[in-house]
């Protein structure tokens, strides 16, 4: 039974040398569009596929990068967005210190940080899906 498999194998092998020409180079099949090792858009699929698609858009539809940084003053604060009408911030006053105030930040007028007095203000968000 192996043996049947094995010349099977190499005659569709034969074949398929004969059929790729002059030049005797097999046509080569692969999942990626020029041949070789896929990149991370053509294997991604679901979720990590959309993430990518809007980053390539210049879009952040599940808030993954980093928020602009505003001055934090009541002219420019720092923006929060949320699915809901509160959300708890975390602010670390100082660069250096290793310690986290946390508050809530409720929809509605412009809300200080009860430590150091940096704004920020909640705006609505809306989800991708």
């Amino acid at each position: 039974m192996a043996s049947r498999l094995l010349c099977r194998a190499g005659e569709l092998a034969a074949q398929a040398l004969r059929a790729s020409g002059p030049r005797g180079a097999a046509a080569v099949r692969s999942m990626a569009s020029g041949g070789g090792v896929p990149t991370d858009e053509e294997q991604a699929t679901g979720l990590e596929r959309e993430v990518l698609m809007a980053a390539r858009k210049g879009l952040d539809p599940y808030n993954i990068l980093p928020p602009k940084g505003a001055s934090g003053t009541r002219e420019d604060p720092n923006l929060v967005p949320s699915i809901t009408n509160k959300r708890i911030v975390g602010c670390i006053c100082e660069e250096d210190n290793s310690t986290v105030i946390w508050f809530w930040l409720h929809k509605g007028d412009i809300q200080r940080c009860p430590n150091c007095g940096a704004h920020y203000k909640l705006v609505p968000h809306q989800l991708a899906h």
